[in-house]
């Protein structure tokens, strides 16, 4: 589970690159009422950040290639739309089948609320953001609010880590083909 908080971190620390360093598709299976097999569960949750990863790294990848007024700000809407698409996602999962599913779901849903506030701080620096240095000020912000993210991250997984007593989600996710990208398991 900590390999997904170091993509938070990663792509957080790729977008600031792409900046100078100035300070899809739903994968949601499952409905709140039903329980869905917890390697399921681990892989949809893999999968919607190792999507938002991809999408994270290609903004920063475009800041590099365009590092304009312009090119900040269609990134900055890349990585907006991303993190609307994973806080639907997060949210939109059932409840992992294991012991304390229901405490799972209730902490990746704490997640989706915690990225929809960080969301929100980016469409505002977006929305208000006028000429280079308004867009040089939106893209700290938006740096600032991925490291937010990256902090939520890996407070739900210690929440995650500490409500799963009997180490199903843990198995789940280290058995969970799309997460074999994130945490570094074959």
């Amino acid at each position: 589970m900590r390999g997904l908080f170091a993509v938070v971190v990663l792509a957080a620390a790729a977008f600031a690159a792409g900046c100078g360093g100035d300070n899809g598709t739903s994968v949601a299976t499952g409905t709140e009422s039903s329980a869905t097999a917890a390697g399921d569960w681990a892989n949809n949750v893999c999968e919607a950040f190792v999507n938002w990863n991809s999408a994270i790294t290609d903004a920063g990848q475009a800041v590099r290639d365009d590092p304009s007024k312009e090119g900040i700000k269609t990134a900055g809407n890349e990585i907006r739309d991303a993190t609307g698409t994973l806080s639907d996602d997060l949210r939109s999962l059932g409840r992992p089948d294991t012991q304390n599913g229901q405490e799972a779901k209730s902490a990746i849903d704490e997640l989706a609320k915690s990225l929809d506030s960080s969301l929100q701080k980016i469409t505002d620096a977006m929305d208000n953001s006028s000429g280079t240095a308004g867009a040089v000020a939106a893209a700290s912000t938006i740096g600032s609010s991925l490291v937010t993210m990256g902090n939520e991250v890996k407070t739900t997984f210690q929440q995650l880590e500490q409500i799963d007593a009997q180490g199903e989600l843990e198995d789940a996710f280290q058995q969970a083909d799309s997460c074999a990208g994130l945490t570094g398991n074959p």
